[in-house]
């Protein structure tokens, strides 16, 4: 799969879920290779806008060559969570009528071998969403205690092999510096004894290594409260995560924003003085069985909406 052939994944039901309005103003945070985007900008009329954000420069890139003419989009290279400043900047805040985050790896970003993001070719192990920021997973794996290395891996990629796998990488790079994804999953597969059906034995510490280095769940936990001031009244939040450790983090965002006032739980208040930000919009969706046929991505695809109320904290 190419770029020329990224499929969003729940595209429809992501759509539906924002309820674009043609003069409504729209954040894409995740730009990707535009596959939502492109669908939102259809449904807004000229007076609609549309900020896509990417943290990726080849993303942003192509964000600037398919749509760079059209009025209604701006676009801004960094990690989601410089939405607020960014929106702010902009005189927008408290007027967005709806947030998307799809979150995780692109399969362009996969696909492309000199990115280092996966373990099926051979590149470099960068593994960074943006390659002129921060430290890459080759610069991580050389320095880290193995104990570090160790918590990140079975923290992050809920690995029970971590320390198994973190001693052989400590001992390889002794010998050699890991500077390349095929020894990395090579120095994986030998550290762990027993392998999960229809899984590489290198998934979970690939996944583990890129949200650490990427500081993933950081920035979701960083730009979730920040939905709460840019969206208007009757707002939607649509977040799609890929694996459990993020949509942990999304389901306690909006359980803890429907509950309202952070308050002591013995503290005597009557039901209608809670004061909740967010309702949820129906269930959490999954991608039926044709879409995950068509597309394996979207297996463990899990989305979830909520609506901003009129609410603020302590009205």
């Amino acid at each position: 799969m190419n770029e020329h052939h990224h499929v969003p994944v729940l595209l429809e039901e992501a759509l539906q879920a924002l309820q674009v309005k043609q003069d409504g103003v729209y954040v894409d945070a995740t730009y990707g290779r535009g596959g939502h985007a492109q669908e939102i900008l259809q449904r807004l009329g000229t007076h609609g806008q549309l900020l896509v954000f990417d943290r990726d420069p080849q993303a942003c890139e192509d964000a600037r060559r398919k749509f760079g003419a059209d009025a209604r989009m701006k676009i801004t290279q960094g990690p989601f969570s410089l939405l607020e400043r960014t929106i702010d900047n902009l005189g927008l805040a408290g007027k967005i009528n709806g947030i998307l985050f799809d979150l995780g790896v692109s399969s362009p970003q996969l696909d492309d071998a000199r990115r280092g993001f996966s373990f099926r070719t051979d590149g470099s192990l960068d593994m960074r969403m943006d390659p002129q920021a921060g430290e890459s997973a080759a610069d991580w794996i050389r320095r880290a205690e193995e104990n570090e290395i160790a918590l990140v891996i079975r923290e992050y990629g809920e690995e029970r092999f971590a320390k198994r796998i973190a001693r052989a990488i400590v001992s390889e790079r002794e010998i050699e510096p890991i500077t390349t994804t095929r020894r990395l999953a090579e120095i994986v597969a030998r550290a762990v004894p027993s392998r999960e059906k229809n899984k590489d034995p290198a998934t979970r510490t690939f996944q583990a290594i890129r949200i650490h280095v990427n500081r993933e769940l950081e920035e979701l936990r960083e730009v979730l409260p920040q939905t709460i001031r840019l969206l208007a009244t009757g707002g939607r939040l649509v977040a799609i995560s890929f694996h459990s450790l993020e949509d942990r983090i999304v389901k306690h965002f909006l359980r803890a924003e429907m509950k309202g006032d952070d308050l002591p739980p013995d503290f005597p208040v009557r039901h209608d003085q809670f004061h909740p930000r967010l309702k949820t919009v129906g269930k959490a969706i999954r991608a039926g069985d044709a879409e995950a046929r068509r597309n394996p991505r979207a297996r463990s695809a899990v989305l979830r909406v909520a609506e901003r109320t009129g609410e603020t904290a302590g009205a």
